[in-house]
């Protein structure tokens, strides 16, 4: 196991957002939130990420990464089986 957290993309005023934090916490996953808004360089992350879209919240734990907008705990769970977590 890696001292490695998932890396969370967000905005202030995303409802997604909060679900997607809720979710983790409740699974005991540890992860760092970036704000898109207050950090550009994460905001160019994001699009790059995402084929130009800032879809938010955007997970990304080593190599593997996912948008998790229009959230569904389907979505959180392939990004946790994909990632190994």
């Amino acid at each position: 196991m890696t001292d490695q957290t998932v890396t969370m993309y967000t905005t202030s005023w995303c409802p997604d957002c909060v679900v997607a934090k809720r979710a983790l916490t409740a699974r005991g996953i540890a992860f760092t939130e970036i704000n898109i808004e207050q950090d550009e360089t994460a905001a160019d992350q994001v699009m790059q990420i995402n084929g130009g879209r800032r879809s938010v919240p955007t997970l990304v734990y080593g190599e593997v990464a996912h948008s998790l907008s229009g959230f569904r705990p389907q979505k959180l769970d392939a990004f946790l089986a994909e990632a190994g977590l």
